[in-house]
């Protein structure tokens, strides 16, 4: 099968603002591009483009698929419209699968998608499907290994602000979203941000699951775990999903992240004999009680700019083990998030951005 990309960005041309600044503008485009964009979005130096509903109106076709420049390609016979999103640079892959129940991408076509070399890249690829048990949508991920997740916290951000756009809607918004980790409801505020309720955290050893042994209660707290030839002191939770959370070794207590080789480290984390699921690991430095860095290694996608399940697992773990406040900021490579676990519903609530990297279309 032959994948191909085209993006609806060009051409462009430039121009210079009295203070200097350039700006990128979108000249009309040749068909068929022209065919599912009514108004022109704006590339500016940060590369993000002006969202437009109309843009994510238009639906696949064989007939525009095989009037696309790239429809030459052996064997393609469909064209895929996407949104590609990030949420602190963990970035995604948005498809409109509102239509049907079953994606329309398969999990090896996510994989070449996902490639940054030779597809579009990406973290994954997240379908906005209908609602199951009365939720008013479904998210279902492909990592960019081809691996299904439960969840994803930065992708639930992204996922709001995709629909959001699909369905034409502005100001504070509020949806239920169907996913593997059960019920998850974002709020987009009127800055933009999205407040998502991530739900209660799972600590018992067996539900996360992790065959590392667990307190009286099954808690993983703190508990030693061989890797590499040292001995690190991880706390287990799960969001929906796992996480190993690590503040350091026994023979070092605080970790600088920075100086982390991730590459390395992080996939004897992630396929560890005491995760049977595979984990997500956060490595974590303490910068005051109420702020927080993190590097992650993700299940299924590597090392990545953000992860906002991952962000919640650390603060979770940091009040188990009095390192941290209920309320942080979680300082990621993308970004900060805001995360607080909350005492009287013992929610944790996740704040941060969601936005729009580059409108495209693919051959498949």
């Amino acid at each position: 099968m032959a994948i191909a990309a085209a993006l609806s960005l060009c051409p462009l041309s430039s121009s210079s603002s009295p203070s200097g600044s350039h700006t990128l503008r979108l000249s009309p485009a040749p068909s068929p591009f022209r065919l599912w964009t009514s108004r022109l979005p704006v590339v500016r130096r940060s590369h993000r483009l002006a969202a437009s509903a109309s843009m994510l109106s238009v639906k696949p076709s064989t007939e525009a698929a095989a009037n696309h420049p790239l429809a030459s390609q052996k064997g393609a016979t469909r064209l895929l419209h996407f949104v590609k999103y990030h949420g602190l640079g963990n970035d995604f892959i948005m498809v409109d699968n509102r239509d049907s129940a079953e994606p329309k991408v398969t999990p090896e076509q996510a994989v070449k998608l996902c490639d940054r070399n030779f597809g579009i890249g990406a973290d994954g690829v997240i379908f906005a499907m209908p609602g199951v048990g009365g939720a008013d949508y479904t998210m279902r991920i492909f990592n960019s290994d081809g691996s299904e997740p439960e969840m994803c916290g930065n992708g639930i951000r992204c996922f709001a602000r995709f629909i959001a756009e699909l369905e034409n809607l502005t100001g504070t918004q509020s949806f239920t979203i169907h996913t593997g980790a059960g019920l998850i409801i974002p709020r987009i505020k009127e800055d933009g941000q999205v407040n998502v309720d991530m739900g209660q955290p799972v600590l018992q050893a067996s539900s996360i699951p992790t065959k590392l042994p667990g307190g009286g209660d099954e808690a993983v707290v703190n508990a030693e775990l061989v890797v590499d030839g040292n001995t690190w002191k991880v706390t287990c939770v799960s969001m929906g999903n796992p996480h190993c959370v690590t503040f350091g070794t026994n023979q070092s207590q605080a970790l600088l992240v920075d100086d982390l080789k991730l590459e390395d480290i992080g996939p004897k984390f992630e396929h560890h004999e005491m995760f049977p699921a595979r984990t997500n690991t956060e490595f974590v430095q303490i910068l005051s009680r109420k702020h927080l860095k993190m590097r992650v290694w993700e299940r299924g996608a590597g090392a990545t700019l953000a992860c906002g399940t991952g962000a919640c697992a650390v603060v979770v773990a940091g009040v188990l083990l009095g390192l941290s406040e209920r309320e942080c900021i979680v300082e990621l490579p993308g970004g900060p998030l805001e995360i607080e676990w909350r005492e009287d519903d013992n929610h944790i609530y996740m704040t941060g951005p969601a936005e729009v990297a580059f409108y495209g279309s693919v051959v498949l």
